[in-house]
C-alpha cells in the first residue's frame, strides 16, 4: 500500500494529464481516451499510467503512438504543476479490464442461458424411486411386554 503522499501525487498526475489530454495534446493520432488509474513506485519516481481507448485495435495502436510522443511534454507539465524536486517517469499501459469486464459479461451469459435450459429441463419432471425416500425405522414389538400381558 502507497504511503498517502504517494497516493496523492498520483491523483494529481492523474488530473493533471487527463486535462493536457483533453486541452493541449493536439496529436490526430490520438483517440477518444480516458486515463483509468495512475500507479506510483514507492520513492515516487515512477507513474505508470493506465488509460482506456474507444474503438478498434488501430485506434488503440495509434494512440500508445501519441502518448508516446507526446511523453516529454506531459512530464514537464507535471513537474511545473506538482513543483516537485524529482518529477516521476510516465508509461503509458492500455488498460485491460474492459476486456477483462467483457468476458466476464459473456461467461455469465453463458451460464444464465444453461440455468434457463436446465429449468426447462425440470418443467414437469418427477422425482426418480419412492415418492417418501427416507427409511423409517421399523417399531420394535417388545416381547416381554407381551408376555406379561
Amino acid at each position: 500500500m502507497a504511503s498517502p503522499r504517494v497516493r496523492k501525487i498520483a491523483d494529481r498526475i492523474q488530473v493533471i494529464v487527463a486535462e493536457m489530454l483533453e486541452r493541449r495534446v493536439k496529436d490526430p493520432r490520438l483517440g477518444f481516451v480516458t486515463v483509468t488509474e495512475v500507479r506510483m513506485t514507492g520513492d515516487a519516481q515512477n507513474a505508470t499510467i493506465y488509460y482506456t481507448v474507444l474503438g478498434e485495435d488501430a485506434d488503440q495502436a495509434a494512440t500508445a503512438q501519441a502518448l508516446e510522443s507526446a511523453r516529454g511534454m506531459l512530464r514537464s507539465e507535471v513537474g511545473k504543476q506538482l513543483g516537485m524536486r524529482t518529477v516521476p517517469t510516465l508509461a503509458f499501459e492500455l488498460d485491460d479490464v474492459p476486456e477483462a469486464a467483457r468476458h466476464l459479461d459473456e461467461v455469465l451469459a453463458k451460464a444464465r442461458e444453461a440455468d434457463a435450459a436446465v429449468a426447462a429441463a425440470r418443467e414437469g419432471a418427477q422425482p426418480a424411486g419412492e415418492p417418501d425416500p427416507y427409511k423409517k425405522p421399523r417399531e420394535v414389538v417388545d416381547e416381554e411386554a407381551e408376555d406379561t400381558e
